[in-house]
């Protein structure tokens, strides 16, 4: 085995743990069967599918990104929609949301399966706001190189069904909430823009529980690592920052590192030029510490995002090395084309949909 295919299979590893259907199904065993199931997020159609699996039939609304609302069950509502920016499938999604939480009835109980990418793909907004409004605040928020808590904040302002303005709309008896969290904190008031938060006054019973984050991908990564024989010098959620500025943090201390593994977790921010090319924050990242890394042997490095997929594009992030930078990496990365520089020497990552999403991971290996 390579040392890549070493990096890739802790990194994997990690994902793994964190699995929509895996940390749903681990959370089920003391919950009661629900009158209605509404999933929404990435990984909501692998959360949804455990539920069901574990319940038996429910009727159940998946609101998920394109080509993500796969394997599941017939007769199980399925709305795809665009991200990171929404689309009018998105307002669909939203809108259906609310109108399904409406119609539960007194006496009922709600399952509420909610996970990261919820932001962009269910929107119901508040009147006097349209749908170019929506589109044009989730392209300035995707540019400006704010933070995921930064951005939801603004998102909210538009939102009838952020914030807890979803279960606002809920006149049942009981609420069972189930996230996965990408967000730093795990805190149900940003994961989504706080489209799974209670309202700030309720009359139901409701349960909220976080079952699956960062710490637990990175826990697993960590773990996987010392089974194979490697020293873990590092796991820390280190990627709040800039890309540019996480890339020299990370840079000088891989470097200095010595043999083994370490693992970091978080999202880093990218501020985008006019007309940007292909790539997103992990394909950046990557190469940012491509060039941190340049010249320097032993050492192997796997950004990617842990949904599989990096902003517009269908790769997670990418693999980089002492050899990665060359000629043409540097005007790639001003001009937000790591994507196509990483492609064309054969350094992306690509795993398709992972049935999660807890910001990103980063696995270092050196020998």
């Amino acid at each position: 085995m390579t040392q890549a295919e070493q990096a890739i299979k802790l990194w994997q590893a990690g994902v793994a743990a964190v699995d929509g259907y895996t940390a749903t199904q681990s959370a089920l065993s003391d919950v009661p069967k629900p009158d209605r199931i509404l999933a929404v997020g990435k990984p909501a159609a692998a959360m949804a599918r455990a539920a069901l699996d574990h319940f038996g039939i429910v009727p159940t609304l998946v609101v998920t990104k394109d080509d993500h609302g796969r394997d599941l069950p017939d007769g199980v509502e399925v709305i795809e929609a665009s991200h990171p920016v929404p689309d009018g499938r998105s307002l669909a999604g939203g809108r259906a949301l609310r109108l399904a939480v409406e119609a539960m009835q007194p006496g009922s109980h709600l399952m509420l399966l909610v996970s990261g990418g919820a932001s962009s793909l269910a929107e119901d907004l508040l009147p006097g706001n349209s749908l170019e409004d929506l589109e044009a605040l989730n392209r300035s928020l995707l540019s400006e190189g704010l933070d995921i808590t930064a951005m939801n904040a603004k998102r909210r302002a538009l939102s009838r069904v952020k914030g807890g303005g979803l279960l606002s709309h809920f006149a049942g008896k009981k609420v069972t909430v189930l996230a996965i969290s990408d967000v730093p904190g795990d805190d149900l008031h940003v994961i989504g823009s706080g489209i799974g938060a209670l309202p700030d006054t309720y009359t139901f019973e409701a349960t909220t529980r976080i079952i699956a984050s960062n710490a637990h991908a990175r826990a697993a990564a960590t773990n996987a690592a010392q089974v194979a024989g490697f020293t873990v010098h590092a796991d820390e959620e280190a990627l709040h920052d800039d890309y540019l500025s996480v890339s020299a943090y990370l840079g000088s201390r891989l470097r200095q590192m010595e043999p083994g593994v370490m693992v970091f977790g978080g999202e880093p921010t990218v501020v985008l030029p006019d007309n940007p090319g292909r790539g997103g924050r992990n394909q950046a990242l990557a190469l940012a510490l491509g060039r941190e890394i340049s010249g320097v042997s032993g050492i192997t490095v796997i950004v990617g995002g842990t949904d599989g997929t990096d902003g517009p594009t269908n790769a997670a992030g990418g693999i980089v090395d002492g050899s990665t930078w060359a000629e043409g990496a540097e005007t790639a990365l001003e001009n937000a084309d790591s994507g196509s520089y990483l492609d064309k020497v054969d350094a992306l990552l690509v795993t398709g949909p992972t049935g999660t999403n807890v910001m990103d991971l980063v696995v270092a290996i050196r020998r």
